[in-house]
Protein backbone atom coordinates (compact mmCIF):
# COMPACT_ATOMS: atom_id res chain seq x y z
CA UNK A 1 0.00 0.00 0.00
CA UNK A 2 3.14 2.71 0.54
CA UNK A 3 3.54 2.66 -2.89
CA UNK A 4 -0.07 2.98 -3.62
CA UNK A 5 -0.48 6.13 -6.42
CA UNK A 6 -3.55 7.04 -4.11
CA UNK A 7 -1.18 6.41 -0.23
CA UNK A 8 1.18 8.49 -2.05
CA UNK A 9 -1.12 11.55 -3.17
CA UNK A 10 -2.12 11.65 0.77
CA UNK A 11 1.32 13.78 0.98
CA UNK A 12 -0.54 16.92 -0.78
CA UNK A 13 -3.46 16.92 1.27
CA UNK A 14 -4.10 19.23 3.88
CA UNK A 15 -4.38 17.78 7.79
CA UNK A 16 -5.04 21.20 9.50
CA UNK A 17 -3.29 23.55 7.71
CA UNK A 18 -2.87 24.64 3.72
CA UNK A 19 0.31 22.46 2.27
CA UNK A 20 1.61 25.57 0.62
CA UNK A 21 1.58 27.15 4.01
CA UNK A 22 4.67 25.22 5.63
CA UNK A 23 6.97 22.01 5.51
CA UNK A 24 6.51 21.23 9.34
CA UNK A 25 2.57 20.86 9.57
CA UNK A 26 1.25 17.65 9.27
CA UNK A 27 -0.53 16.45 6.23
CA UNK A 28 -2.94 13.79 5.35
CA UNK A 29 0.13 11.29 4.74
CA UNK A 30 1.87 11.87 8.19
CA UNK A 31 -2.01 11.87 9.82
CA UNK A 32 -2.12 8.27 8.43
CA UNK A 33 1.34 7.11 9.63
CA UNK A 34 0.61 8.13 13.02
CA UNK A 35 -2.92 6.83 13.36
CA UNK A 36 -1.07 3.67 11.88
CA UNK A 37 1.39 3.88 14.96
CA UNK A 38 -1.35 4.77 17.80
CA UNK A 39 -3.70 1.90 16.49
CA UNK A 40 -0.67 -0.69 16.43
CA UNK A 41 -0.13 0.58 20.39
CA UNK A 42 -3.98 -0.21 20.77
CA UNK A 43 -3.95 -3.92 19.48
CA UNK A 44 -0.86 -4.60 21.45
CA UNK A 45 -2.25 -3.68 24.10
CA UNK A 46 -5.65 -5.31 24.07
CA UNK A 47 -4.02 -8.15 22.81
CA UNK A 48 -1.58 -8.19 26.20
CA UNK A 49 -4.70 -7.05 28.72
CA UNK A 50 -7.52 -9.30 27.85
CA UNK A 51 -7.63 -13.19 28.29
CA UNK A 52 -9.83 -13.81 25.03
CA UNK A 53 -7.32 -11.62 22.62
CA UNK A 54 -4.70 -13.45 24.51
CA UNK A 55 -5.45 -16.90 22.82
CA UNK A 56 -7.13 -15.24 19.62
CA UNK A 57 -4.99 -12.40 19.20
CA UNK A 58 -5.75 -9.43 17.01
CA UNK A 59 -4.19 -9.15 13.68
CA UNK A 60 -2.15 -5.94 13.82
CA UNK A 61 -0.84 -6.11 10.60
CA UNK A 62 -4.56 -5.28 9.65
CA UNK A 63 -5.32 -2.96 12.31
CA UNK A 64 -2.07 -1.31 10.75
CA UNK A 65 -3.56 -1.19 6.80
CA UNK A 66 -7.13 -0.07 7.75
CA UNK A 67 -5.38 2.94 9.92
CA UNK A 68 -2.86 3.23 6.67
CA UNK A 69 -5.94 3.33 4.37
CA UNK A 70 -8.86 5.21 6.02
CA UNK A 71 -8.21 8.81 4.91
CA UNK A 72 -7.03 7.54 1.14
CA UNK A 73 -10.66 8.99 0.08
CA UNK A 74 -10.62 12.37 1.78
CA UNK A 75 -10.68 15.11 -1.20
CA UNK A 76 -8.41 18.06 -1.64
CA UNK A 77 -8.73 21.07 0.44
CA UNK A 78 -9.93 18.56 3.66
CA UNK A 79 -14.00 18.82 5.02
CA UNK A 80 -14.48 21.43 2.60
CA UNK A 81 -13.53 19.96 -0.27
CA UNK A 82 -15.66 16.67 0.81
CA UNK A 83 -18.49 19.10 1.21
CA UNK A 84 -17.96 20.81 -2.38
CA UNK A 85 -18.07 17.51 -4.10
CA UNK A 86 -20.86 16.03 -2.32
CA UNK A 87 -23.10 19.63 -3.10
CA UNK A 88 -21.91 18.63 -6.79
CA UNK A 89 -22.95 14.60 -6.68
CA UNK A 90 -26.78 15.81 -5.02
CA UNK A 91 -28.83 13.59 -6.56
CA UNK A 92 -25.94 11.60 -8.18
CA UNK A 93 -24.84 9.58 -5.11
CA UNK A 94 -23.35 12.19 -3.00
CA UNK A 95 -19.66 12.45 -2.02
CA UNK A 96 -17.85 10.83 1.56
CA UNK A 97 -14.50 10.49 2.31
CA UNK A 98 -14.50 7.27 3.78
CA UNK A 99 -17.44 6.24 1.27
CA UNK A 100 -14.06 7.28 -1.52
CA UNK A 101 -11.51 4.92 0.23
CA UNK A 102 -13.67 2.15 0.07
CA UNK A 103 -13.93 2.71 -3.55
CA UNK A 104 -10.35 3.04 -3.98
CA UNK A 105 -8.91 0.14 -2.40
CA UNK A 106 -11.91 -1.85 -4.24
CA UNK A 107 -12.48 -0.26 -7.39
CA UNK A 108 -9.80 1.80 -8.32
CA UNK A 109 -6.33 1.62 -7.17
CA UNK A 110 -4.62 0.45 -10.50
CA UNK A 111 -3.14 -2.97 -9.36
CA UNK A 112 -1.34 -4.61 -12.38
CA UNK A 113 -2.67 -7.86 -13.21
CA UNK A 114 -6.02 -7.57 -11.31
CA UNK A 115 -8.15 -6.84 -14.42
CA UNK A 116 -7.92 -6.09 -18.01
CA UNK A 117 -9.28 -2.66 -17.50
CA UNK A 118 -6.21 -1.86 -13.82
CA UNK A 119 -9.32 -0.90 -12.22
CA UNK A 120 -10.15 -3.61 -9.59
CA UNK A 121 -8.60 -2.02 -7.00
CA UNK A 122 -5.84 -3.61 -4.85
CA UNK A 123 -7.74 -7.30 -4.34
CA UNK A 124 -7.66 -7.47 -0.53
CA UNK A 125 -9.45 -9.63 1.53
CA UNK A 126 -12.57 -9.46 2.60
CA UNK A 127 -11.67 -8.57 5.85
CA UNK A 128 -9.34 -6.17 5.04
CA UNK A 129 -12.34 -4.61 3.20
CA UNK A 130 -14.68 -4.60 6.37
CA UNK A 131 -11.76 -2.94 8.42
CA UNK A 132 -12.07 0.56 7.02
CA UNK A 133 -15.88 0.35 6.33
CA UNK A 134 -16.76 2.74 9.16
CA UNK A 135 -20.28 3.36 8.90
CA UNK A 136 -22.71 0.71 7.33
CA UNK A 137 -25.18 2.81 5.59
CA UNK A 138 -25.41 2.80 1.99
CA UNK A 139 -26.28 6.67 0.85
CA UNK A 140 -29.29 7.74 -1.19
CA UNK A 141 -28.47 8.75 -4.87
CA UNK A 142 -31.28 11.24 -4.53
CA UNK A 143 -31.32 13.96 -1.55
CA UNK A 144 -32.57 17.71 -1.32
CA UNK A 145 -30.17 20.18 -1.90
CA UNK A 146 -30.57 21.44 2.10
CA UNK A 147 -29.79 17.85 3.64
CA UNK A 148 -25.91 17.43 5.05
CA UNK A 149 -23.76 14.92 3.97
CA UNK A 150 -24.21 11.63 4.72
CA UNK A 151 -21.50 9.20 6.22
CA UNK A 152 -22.00 5.92 5.07
CA UNK A 153 -21.08 3.83 1.30
CA UNK A 154 -22.54 4.64 -2.02
CA UNK A 155 -24.37 2.47 -3.88
CA UNK A 156 -21.93 1.19 -6.64
CA UNK A 157 -20.19 -0.42 -3.19
CA UNK A 158 -23.53 -1.73 -1.68
CA UNK A 159 -23.13 -5.26 -3.29
CA UNK A 160 -19.40 -5.08 -2.39
CA UNK A 161 -20.75 -4.26 1.78
CA UNK A 162 -23.25 -7.21 1.77
CA UNK A 163 -20.33 -10.01 0.35
CA UNK A 164 -18.29 -8.15 2.97
CA UNK A 165 -20.63 -9.39 5.81
CA UNK A 166 -21.00 -12.32 4.86
CA UNK A 167 -17.63 -13.21 4.33
CA UNK A 168 -16.61 -11.98 7.80
CA UNK A 169 -19.65 -13.24 9.74
CA UNK A 170 -21.97 -15.04 7.41
CA UNK A 171 -24.61 -12.54 7.20
CA UNK A 172 -26.13 -9.25 6.80
CA UNK A 173 -25.79 -7.96 9.95
CA UNK A 174 -26.41 -4.34 10.04
CA UNK A 175 -24.64 -2.19 12.27
CA UNK A 176 -21.86 -3.65 11.06
CA UNK A 177 -17.98 -2.38 12.43
CA UNK A 178 -15.65 -4.69 13.12
CA UNK A 179 -13.02 -4.75 15.91
CA UNK A 180 -9.88 -3.23 14.18
CA UNK A 181 -12.25 -0.70 12.35
CA UNK A 182 -12.98 0.24 16.01
CA UNK A 183 -9.75 0.36 16.71
CA UNK A 184 -8.82 2.35 13.33
CA UNK A 185 -11.89 5.02 14.23
CA UNK A 186 -10.25 5.05 17.82
CA UNK A 187 -6.69 6.00 16.58
CA UNK A 188 -7.95 8.85 14.26
CA UNK A 189 -10.15 10.27 16.92
CA UNK A 190 -6.57 10.41 19.38
CA UNK A 191 -4.30 11.38 16.78
CA UNK A 192 -6.96 14.12 15.57
CA UNK A 193 -7.39 15.44 19.25
CA UNK A 194 -3.47 15.60 20.28
CA UNK A 195 -1.16 15.87 16.85
CA UNK A 196 -3.79 18.97 15.28
CA UNK A 197 -3.92 20.42 18.73
CA UNK A 198 0.06 20.02 18.27
CA UNK A 199 -0.06 21.96 14.94
CA UNK A 200 -2.46 24.39 16.18
CA UNK A 201 -0.35 25.70 19.06
CA UNK A 202 2.51 25.96 17.23
CA UNK A 203 0.65 28.03 14.45
CA UNK A 204 -0.61 30.25 17.73
CA UNK A 205 -3.88 29.47 16.33
CA UNK A 206 -4.58 27.51 19.99
CA UNK A 207 -2.99 28.98 23.13
CA UNK A 208 -3.92 27.13 26.57
CA UNK A 209 -5.50 30.79 27.70
CA UNK A 210 -8.08 31.30 24.64
CA UNK A 211 -9.09 27.44 25.70
CA UNK A 212 -9.90 28.83 28.69
CA UNK A 213 -11.40 31.62 28.13
CA UNK A 214 -13.49 29.79 24.73
CA UNK A 215 -14.61 27.56 27.89
CA UNK A 216 -16.22 30.61 29.37
CA UNK A 217 -18.01 31.67 26.30
CA UNK A 218 -21.39 30.54 26.10
CA UNK A 219 -21.81 31.38 22.49
CA UNK A 220 -18.22 30.37 21.65
CA UNK A 221 -18.55 27.18 23.66
CA UNK A 222 -22.07 26.12 22.46
CA UNK A 223 -21.02 23.49 19.73
CA UNK A 224 -19.34 22.17 22.19
CA UNK A 225 -21.73 21.43 24.52
CA UNK A 226 -24.14 20.12 22.43
CA UNK A 227 -21.44 17.59 21.21
CA UNK A 228 -20.66 16.74 24.63
CA UNK A 229 -23.61 16.63 26.01
CA UNK A 230 -22.35 18.20 29.50
CA UNK A 231 -22.79 21.07 31.45
CA UNK A 232 -20.67 24.19 31.03
CA UNK A 233 -19.06 23.89 34.19
CA UNK A 234 -17.81 19.98 33.15
CA UNK A 235 -16.26 21.46 30.06
CA UNK A 236 -14.08 24.27 31.80
CA UNK A 237 -13.31 21.78 34.50
CA UNK A 238 -11.54 19.18 31.62
CA UNK A 239 -9.83 22.62 30.24
CA UNK A 240 -8.61 23.10 32.98
CA UNK A 241 -7.19 19.52 33.79
CA UNK A 242 -6.05 19.19 30.59
CA UNK A 243 -3.49 21.97 30.61
CA UNK A 244 -2.57 22.04 34.35
CA UNK A 245 -2.27 18.01 34.50
CA UNK A 246 0.72 18.51 31.82
CA UNK A 247 2.01 21.83 32.81
CA UNK A 248 5.41 22.33 34.64
CA UNK A 249 5.61 22.33 37.95
CA UNK A 250 3.90 25.10 39.88
CA UNK A 251 7.29 24.85 41.52
CA UNK A 252 9.31 26.01 38.72
CA UNK A 253 7.09 29.50 39.02
CA UNK A 254 10.17 30.72 41.08
CA UNK A 255 7.86 31.87 44.07
CA UNK A 256 6.53 30.30 47.20
CA UNK A 257 2.93 30.16 46.14
CA UNK A 258 2.19 29.78 50.03
CA UNK A 259 3.05 33.59 50.67
CA UNK A 260 0.62 34.97 47.82
CA UNK A 261 -2.44 36.75 49.00
CA UNK A 262 -5.40 36.66 46.14
CA UNK A 263 -5.86 39.87 47.49
CA UNK A 264 -2.94 42.10 46.86
CA UNK A 265 -3.05 43.44 43.27
CA UNK A 266 0.49 43.19 42.89
CA UNK A 267 0.84 39.27 43.89
CA UNK A 268 -2.18 38.57 41.59
CA UNK A 269 -0.34 40.12 38.61
CA UNK A 270 2.12 38.55 39.62
CA UNK A 271 0.67 35.40 39.45
CA UNK A 272 -1.09 36.14 36.24
CA UNK A 273 2.23 36.86 34.74
CA UNK A 274 4.26 33.79 35.91
CA UNK A 275 0.76 31.07 35.05
CA UNK A 276 1.31 33.25 31.44
CA UNK A 277 5.14 32.36 30.86
CA UNK A 278 4.50 28.95 31.81
CA UNK A 279 1.50 28.47 29.39
CA UNK A 280 3.16 30.11 26.79
CA UNK A 281 5.65 27.23 26.77
CA UNK A 282 3.03 24.94 25.11
CA UNK A 283 3.23 27.85 21.96
CA UNK A 284 7.08 28.18 22.07
CA UNK A 285 8.50 25.53 23.08
CA UNK A 286 8.52 22.13 20.62
CA UNK A 287 9.99 19.67 23.53
CA UNK A 288 7.08 21.14 25.71
CA UNK A 289 4.52 20.70 23.06
CA UNK A 290 5.62 17.10 22.19
CA UNK A 291 6.08 15.92 25.91
CA UNK A 292 2.57 17.11 26.25
CA UNK A 293 1.10 15.69 22.93
CA UNK A 294 3.12 11.64 23.84
CA UNK A 295 1.37 12.20 27.52
CA UNK A 296 -1.96 12.58 26.35
CA UNK A 297 -1.43 9.91 23.56
CA UNK A 298 -0.09 7.08 25.90
CA UNK A 299 -2.94 7.80 28.36
CA UNK A 300 -5.70 7.72 25.73
CA UNK A 301 -4.07 4.14 24.30
CA UNK A 302 -4.15 2.67 28.03
CA UNK A 303 -7.64 4.13 28.29
CA UNK A 304 -9.15 1.69 25.61
CA UNK A 305 -11.43 -1.18 27.45
CA UNK A 306 -12.67 -4.19 25.79
CA UNK A 307 -16.35 -3.87 26.45
CA UNK A 308 -17.78 -7.15 24.68
CA UNK A 309 -16.09 -10.21 23.37
CA UNK A 310 -18.36 -11.26 20.81
CA UNK A 311 -17.31 -15.17 20.74
CA UNK A 312 -19.44 -16.46 18.39
CA UNK A 313 -18.63 -13.37 15.79
CA UNK A 314 -15.33 -12.43 17.06
CA UNK A 315 -15.10 -9.56 14.69
CA UNK A 316 -17.90 -7.73 16.46
CA UNK A 317 -16.45 -7.71 19.69
CA UNK A 318 -16.43 -4.38 20.96
CA UNK A 319 -14.28 -1.78 22.69
CA UNK A 320 -14.77 1.84 23.80
CA UNK A 321 -12.37 4.30 25.57
CA UNK A 322 -13.09 5.49 29.56
CA UNK A 323 -15.85 7.69 29.61
CA UNK A 324 -13.81 10.35 31.21
CA UNK A 325 -11.35 10.19 28.47
CA UNK A 326 -13.22 10.08 25.41
CA UNK A 327 -14.57 13.53 27.03
CA UNK A 328 -11.22 14.63 27.04
CA UNK A 329 -10.65 13.77 23.28
CA UNK A 330 -13.89 15.29 22.30
CA UNK A 331 -13.30 18.27 24.05
CA UNK A 332 -9.64 18.90 21.99
CA UNK A 333 -11.68 17.93 18.80
CA UNK A 334 -14.27 20.58 19.03
CA UNK A 335 -11.53 22.64 20.53
CA UNK A 336 -9.45 22.52 17.62
CA UNK A 337 -12.40 22.96 15.14
CA UNK A 338 -14.05 26.18 16.88
CA UNK A 339 -10.78 27.91 17.22
CA UNK A 340 -9.11 26.98 14.37
CA UNK A 341 -11.46 25.43 11.27
CA UNK A 342 -13.73 28.15 12.37
CA UNK A 343 -11.77 30.92 12.19
CA UNK A 344 -11.63 33.77 9.62
CA UNK A 345 -8.16 33.10 8.18
CA UNK A 346 -9.12 29.34 8.02
CA UNK A 347 -12.54 30.10 6.67
CA UNK A 348 -11.40 32.15 3.80
CA UNK A 349 -9.24 28.92 2.64
CA UNK A 350 -12.08 26.92 2.83
CA UNK A 351 -14.05 29.33 0.84
CA UNK A 352 -11.57 29.19 -1.57
CA UNK A 353 -11.10 25.52 -2.05
CA UNK A 354 -14.87 25.27 -2.39
CA UNK A 355 -15.15 27.12 -4.96
CA UNK A 356 -12.06 25.88 -6.84
CA UNK A 357 -13.79 22.19 -6.38
CA UNK A 358 -16.93 23.52 -7.94
CA UNK A 359 -15.54 25.00 -10.46
CA UNK A 360 -13.77 22.45 -11.83
CA UNK A 361 -16.47 20.12 -11.38
CA UNK A 362 -19.21 22.20 -13.66
CA UNK A 363 -16.13 22.09 -15.94
CA UNK A 364 -15.68 19.03 -16.60
CA UNK A 365 -19.56 17.84 -16.42
CA UNK A 366 -20.28 20.79 -19.18
CA UNK A 367 -20.04 20.39 -23.29
CA UNK A 368 -17.39 18.54 -23.88
CA UNK A 369 -16.27 18.79 -20.84
CA UNK A 370 -14.04 14.87 -20.93
CA UNK A 371 -11.94 16.59 -23.50
CA UNK A 372 -10.28 18.36 -20.02
CA UNK A 373 -9.25 15.91 -18.49
CA UNK A 374 -6.28 13.57 -18.57
CA UNK A 375 -6.23 10.71 -21.46
CA UNK A 376 -6.85 7.94 -19.37
CA UNK A 377 -9.39 9.50 -17.22
CA UNK A 378 -11.19 10.49 -20.90
CA UNK A 379 -11.05 6.61 -22.27
CA UNK A 380 -12.51 5.86 -19.25
CA UNK A 381 -15.56 8.05 -19.63
CA UNK A 382 -15.55 7.66 -22.97
CA UNK A 383 -16.56 3.26 -22.05
CA UNK A 384 -19.38 4.58 -19.85
CA UNK A 385 -22.79 5.35 -21.31
CA UNK A 386 -24.63 6.26 -17.87
CA UNK A 387 -24.68 9.88 -16.52
CA UNK A 388 -23.94 8.89 -13.24
CA UNK A 389 -21.14 6.93 -13.99
CA UNK A 390 -19.35 9.41 -16.01
CA UNK A 391 -20.35 12.13 -13.09
CA UNK A 392 -18.50 9.68 -10.87
CA UNK A 393 -15.95 9.10 -12.53
CA UNK A 394 -14.88 13.15 -12.94
CA UNK A 395 -15.69 13.11 -9.59
CA UNK A 396 -13.33 10.06 -8.66
CA UNK A 397 -10.55 12.63 -10.77
CA UNK A 398 -10.79 15.54 -8.70
CA UNK A 399 -11.01 13.35 -5.30
CA UNK A 400 -7.71 12.40 -6.31
CA UNK A 401 -6.33 15.73 -6.58
CA UNK A 402 -3.55 16.68 -4.11
CA UNK A 403 -4.25 20.48 -3.05
CA UNK A 404 -1.91 21.55 -5.46
CA UNK A 405 -2.52 20.17 -7.81
CA UNK A 406 -6.57 21.26 -7.73
CA UNK A 407 -4.96 24.81 -7.74
CA UNK A 408 -2.93 24.31 -10.65
CA UNK A 409 -5.90 22.69 -12.73
CA UNK A 410 -8.12 25.73 -11.44
CA UNK A 411 -5.51 28.10 -12.81
CA UNK A 412 -5.57 26.14 -16.75
CA UNK A 413 -9.02 26.59 -16.83
CA UNK A 414 -9.23 30.28 -15.72
CA UNK A 415 -6.37 31.83 -14.66
CA UNK A 416 -4.85 34.55 -17.23
CA UNK A 417 -1.03 32.94 -16.45
CA UNK A 418 -1.65 29.35 -15.98
CA UNK A 419 0.75 26.80 -16.14
CA UNK A 420 2.84 25.68 -19.01
CA UNK A 421 0.64 24.07 -21.79
CA UNK A 422 4.10 21.69 -22.32
CA UNK A 423 3.52 20.08 -18.48
CA UNK A 424 1.43 17.28 -18.22
CA UNK A 425 -2.21 16.57 -16.91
Amino acid sequence: MLHSPSFRRLQGKTQLFPGVESDFFRNRLTHSLEVAQIAKSIALRLTHCNDYFAEHPIDVDLVEAAALAHDLGHPPFGHNGEKALDACMKGRGGFEGNAQSLRIVARLEKKEGASQSGRAGLNLTYRTLASILKYDNCIPIERNEEDPLVKGYYQTEKELVARIKRAVIGSDESNFKTIECQIMDLADDIAYSTYDLEDALKAGFVTPIKTILAALDETIFQHVKEKLNLESERIIELVMEIWLEHMVDVESLGIETSDISVKNEKHLALLTALFYRNFQKFNDDGEVRTKLTSELVNEYVEGVEVVKVNEEKPALSTIELKPHLQNRVDLLKHLTYGLVIQSPRLKTVEYRGYGIIKDIFDALTGKNGEQLLPEDYRARIADLSDPLERDRAICDFIAGMTDRYAVEFYGRLRSESAQTIFKPL
